[in-house]
């Protein structure tokens, strides 16, 4: 039996997405140029998912903006309540007991966003990152952590996207076979890391994935420094901890999700 044939438009028109979505608006230009299309192809594209509702032309600047129904693709899930309501103290707990920074990481178009860190809380955080900074999906632990453990499907479409970015982060996607031994490795060993050399000491960041039966809700970081803490004595201190958190958050976002606390009530419209 012969696989289907990918439709190359529903392809374009979720790229388009994805780059509105990494955006505060864009032109027609603007998009036409990170998807490599043709300026009248990627006009029509916007127009199209204009015309189902999910962007719109802010006539102030002449740049397309997603709608409130784009949430909606996601089945009412709320990345920013639950990370505020169920992770965030589990967050704090682990910082405060292994005290190098811990993050918590969730996917936002391409790229992953942090959710909640104790980065500013950390006297060992050499950098301090805040809330809504976004790193690759390739180069960081908690974007290899969420790839490898997604399903299939979705693995797929993102390393589709990531293959055919311009951003230097992204480029590893083109060779599928140093992904696929990556995410592999990643599979076997049940938690992600990533090196970022630094002048005096390397910086190593170890990742777990928080796991439903049919997604990845997000990754649970910390980062330390490799001349301090060496990776081995790391998964021995720290991986324990970590999956630990991860499942503490998990049971508690089950719980919540039989018995919801309170119902949210959106607006139907973004402008």
């Amino acid at each position: 039996m012969e696989s289907t044939r990918p439709i190359r438009a529903l392809i374009r028109g979720l790229d388009a997405l994805t780059v509105l979505n990494l955006r505060n608006g864009a032109t027609v230009s603007e998009v036409a140029q990170e998807i490599r299309l043709p300026r009248t192809t990627t006009y029509r594209i916007l127009e199209t998912l204009s015309h189902a509702g999910y962007v719109y032309r802010d006539p102030i600047d002449d740049r397309y903006r997603l709608t409130i129904m784009v949430r909606g693709l996601s089945d009412g899930f709320d990345d920013e309540a639950w990370v505020t309501q169920i992770a965030r103290p589990y967050i704090n707990e682990l910082g405060k007991e292994i005290v190098w920074p811990v993050a918590i990481a969730s996917l936002s178009g391409t790229t992953m966003m942090v959710r909640e860190t104790t980065d500013h809380r950390s006297p060992l955080a050499v950098e301090r990152f805040s809330v809504g900074f976004r790193v690759p999906l390739l180069t960081s632990a908690c974007g290899r952590a969420y790839l490898a453990f997604s399903p299939a499907a979705q693995r797929d479409s993102l390393l589709d996207i990531l293959s055919r970015s311009t951003r230097e982060a992204d480029k590893l996607a083109r060779n599928r076979t140093d992904v696929q031994k990556i995410l592999g490795e990643t599979q076997a060993q049940g938690y992600a890391t990533a090196v970022r050399p630094r002048r005096v000491t390397d910086e190593i960041t170890m990742a777990v994935p928080i796991q439903l039966d049919d997604r990845v809700l997000a990754a649970v970081t910390i980062r330390f420094s490799g001349t301090a803490v060496p990776l081995k004595m790391a998964v021995e201190r720290f991986l324990p901890k970590l999956r630990e958190t991860a499942g503490r958050i998990r049971a508690t976002f089950l719980e919540q999700q039989r018995d919801p606390p309170h119902q949210h009530h959106r607006p139907t419209q973004v402008r």
